[in-house]
């Protein structure tokens, strides 16, 4: 009897130490491998639209940082999406795409718009993500490799195209405020 709840009780604190933090109802990991390497959760938070709660973005890096320039200088680096709606691939695409137009000035969005349109290619491919999907988009090997329910859909070349990536999150013109700033750890 008490080996049973020794081991119940192990595997309770097991359980509590595996996730860092549950938002939106979606229960996070602490940690994740990327590249080989560990990364520890920065942040995360919900993307609202209108009313809509669209995903809980969550930020995964080597070390905590609390601003984009610490975010941008660690790699292997992972931004996760867990869907909290279904949404066609287009709309998932349009959403990114207008996210890189607003966090990004047009020379620097010029830059990159083969790359983008690499991403957006990838991101079509799904035709619908549903609620409770998970999209990642890690930052290793100088690519952004393209995740979707653990599985990998490809890769866009370039650390350029993968900061301007990430500006749409965490850069000057974030896509939500409060997004930014539960990201970022605040």
């Amino acid at each position: 009897m008490k080996t049973s709840l020794t081991i119940i009780l192990a595997g309770a604190l097991w359980g509590m130490t595996a996730t860092a933090a549950e938002v939106g109802g979606v229960a996070l990991d602490d940690k994740v491998s990327v590249g080989g390497q560990e990364l520890v959760l920065n942040g995360a938070g919900i993307r609202t639209r209108a009313i809509f709660k669209v995903y809980v973005a969550s930020l995964y890096l080597p070390q905590k940082s609390a601003d984009l320039q610490g975010v941008l200088a660690k790699s292997p680096r992972r931004l996760q999406l867990n869907l909290l709606r279904t949404l066609s691939a287009e709309q998932l695409a349009d959403a990114l795409n207008d996210g890189l137009a607003e966090a990004n000035a047009p020379a620097d969005l010029a830059a990159v718009k083969p790359q983008a349109d690499q991403l957006l290619a990838i991101m079509k491919a799904f035709k619908e993500v549903k609620e409770k999907d998970v999209v990642t988009l890690d930052f290793v090997d100088g690519a952004t490799k393209v995740g979707w329910n653990g599985e990998s859909k490809g890769g866009v070349a370039g650390e350029p195209f993968n900061r301007a990536l990430m500006r749409i999150w965490v850069g000057d013109k974030p896509v939500q405020a409060d997004l930014k700033k539960a990201l970022l750890g605040g």
